[in-house]
């Protein structure tokens, strides 16, 4: 078998992300904002790039500011850009966010016509996802046409090479025209994906088919409270045809379900936390590291636990991704894997 060009291709959406300057303070006193990268998948790129490992990004900018300062990040980074079409009709996507913690994380979303929702099968074909070893993508990226017709073909692709899928759930219920359609299209797309990796709330959100079970919160529609019996969501999600479904579960750590009935805890790293936004996306690197590694669930998900500890501790997301070194002295600190 050929050498592939990269380890990991990540799909999905991108975006500035303008951070307050002023940890604590309520979002509408903020004064200041730094300005980093975000969006699921070009965090987990840049935390694999990191990591050492080759990664590529599909995701689409817009012939814009935004587009050049996220392209030009990526650059830096060493995340190829190659397959990111530059798209004239589209903007580049942003985010504003406030840190209160130590349980207060509010966001606001600007993707009117975002440029990352307008990736098309002709982006996919010219990608080449066969070079890459294991393909993400981000379940935001099924959430409207052409980017989720595109999604699915990039996962048959991958298929078709025994590429390996993994899907974030990353649920964003104001992406989405209505929440139980996110439950609809991740479940389809689901019966083409290897691994899947999510909350509990996002799992539950997965088989959510009836409005009953959400409480909407009309300061903040992005964070519904998602009701269900998880034990149902879960089993249903592995009789898709998951090899395993990863659950994240904070400062606790994660849970491992496979087919077979098993379940498996995989203890975090105390911390202390100044801003989990970004810990998911650092969990996932960390879990890709290892499982293209070769190493077991359980470890892979132990790497990906200490990438999320270390992120919680920093400012923002991508730009505070931890190095291969200095993760796994962290790890060696805290008494190893």
């Amino acid at each position: 078998m050929s050498e592939k060009k990269f380890d990991v291709l990540t799909y999905g959406r991108s975006s500035i992300d303008l951070y307050s300057q002023q940890p604590g303070k309520p979002f509408e006193q903020i004064e200041g904002f730094h300005a980093f990268v975000g969006g699921s998948p070009l965090n987990i790129a840049v935390g694999c790039s990191r990591l050492g490992l080759r990664t590529a990004l599909l995701t689409g900018v817009g012939k814009d500011k935004v587009g050049d300062f996220i392209l030009n990040f990526l650059a830096k980074e060493g995340v190829a850009t190659e397959m990111i079409p530059v798209i004239e009709s589209a903007r580049s996507s942003a985010v504003v966010l406030g840190i209160e913690p130590p349980d207060k994380f509010p966001l606001v979303y600007y993707r009117d016509n975002c440029a990352d929702s307008q990736v098309t099968i002709d982006h996919v074909l010219a990608a080449g996802i066969g070079q890459a070893r294991l393909l993400e993508v981000s379940g935001t990226a099924l959430n409207v046409e052409p980017t989720r017709s595109a999604a699915f073909l990039a996962s048959e692709l991958a298929g078709k090479h025994d590429i390996p899928v993994m899907l974030d759930l990353d649920f964003r219920a104001d992406q989405w025209h209505d929440i139980r359609a996110y439950g609809v299209t991740v479940r389809s797309f689901m019966k083409n994906a290897n691994i899947v990796l999510g909350t509990e709330e996002e799992v539950l959100a997965a088989y959510l088919t009836e409005m009953s079970q959400v409480k909407i919160s009309h300061q903040q529609i992005s964070a519904p409270e998602i009701r269900g019996n998880i034990a149902q969501a879960i089993e249903g999600i592995l009789g898709l045809g998951v090899e395993a479904l990863i659950m994240k579960t904070g400062s606790r750590g994660a849970l491992v379900y496979l087919p077979d009935g098993s379940r498996q805890e995989v203890p975090g790293f105390p911390v202390q936390v100044l801003n989990v936004l970004g810990a998911g996306d650092a969990f996932a690197a960390g879990l890709i590291y290892g499982f293209l590694k070769g190493w077991d669930l359980y470890k892979s998900c132990r790497m990906g636990n200490a990438c999320g500890a270390w992120v919680v501790t920093k400012m923002g997301c991508a730009n505070f991704n931890p190095y291969e070194q200095e993760i796994l002295e962290f790890i060696d600190s805290k008494g190893g894997f």
